[in-house]
């Protein structure tokens, strides 16, 4: 049986995120470098509102977000990714591992902490709180150094389903927070797996974009399975059929 997409977010919330003196505390697993971006330090939280049947996070992080991970306010994972960061030589940030939407008082503080710091912030999402919070696009225009990159699971209704065993009309609140990232003039792509997609979809798909924005239809990522031992059996159990994949060693360098 499907799921309410933004329903699921919000229940996902009561278990990540939590109010205290010093600004809302979020859950988070782990501050990590990655080679994504070119480098890239990147703070993994717990929670996401979708259950993606092809997603890289293991299988506890996804379904026990209650059980993993500890709550930081916004100043110490902000501490944490400034200080890996200027370690490692990178000069970008992101928040990745979970839907770091979820708890959006965080995020701002985080945001706000980060500023004049120098870095580029990558704001990786699904990008439905964004759809369902009216001034959640306006709010994240303040901050000229981030960039979000809103990952389309899938190409059409139909396809959101199969993929994340939500409610299809989720599909269609992707594409309202593009078109309202746009409206609110804050630096934007679309990316597209598009590992279980035809070409006709995909390409259908472009047109949806282009409908929104030129600019969307410009500045398409194209996302592609990676085949950790864990997103095999996951796929494997929900007779998933993919056209393109790689495994983790042989990614190619322009998706890196």
């Amino acid at each position: 049986m499907s799921y309410n997409p933004i329903e699921r977010h919000l229940a996902i919330e009561k278990l990540v995120i939590r109010e205290g003196p010093e600004g809302q505390k979020k859950k988070y697993y782990r501050v990590r470098p990655a080679r994504w971006y070119g480098g890239i330090v990147t703070a993994d939280c717990v929670g996401c509102g979708l259950l993606c049947r092809f997603c890289w996070v293991s299988d506890v992080v996804m379904t026990r977000p209650a059980d993993i991970g500890k709550f930081y306010t916004p100043k110490k994972v902000a501490d944490r990714l400034v200080v890996l960061a200027k370690k490692c030589g990178f000069g970008q940030l992101r928040v990745s591992g979970g839907e770091p939407t979820i708890g959006k008082k965080h995020l701002l503080k985080l945001l706000d902490r980060l500023r004049g710091e120098d870095f580029r912030f990558i704001l990786e999402t699904n990008g439905i709180p964004i759809a369902y919070d009216e001034s959640y696009a306006k709010n994240l225009s303040k901050y000229d150094f981030v960039h979000v990159r809103v990952s389309l699971k899938g190409c059409n209704e139909q396809e959101f389903s199969i993929l994340t065993g939500a409610d299809p009309d989720g599909f269609k609140l992707q594409l309202k927070s593009l078109e309202k990232l746009i409206d609110a003039n804050v630096s934007c792509h679309p990316s597209i797996m598009s590992s279980f997609s035809t070409k006709n979809n995909l390409h259908t798909l472009i047109e949806r974009l282009r409908q929104i924005s030129p600019d969307l239809s410009r500045e398409i990522e194209i996302e592609e399975l990676i085949l950790y031992p864990h997103v095999i059996k996951r796929i494997q159990k929900y007779g998933l059929k993919y056209y393109t994949a790689y495994t983790p060693e042989r990614v190619p360098p322009e998706q890196v």
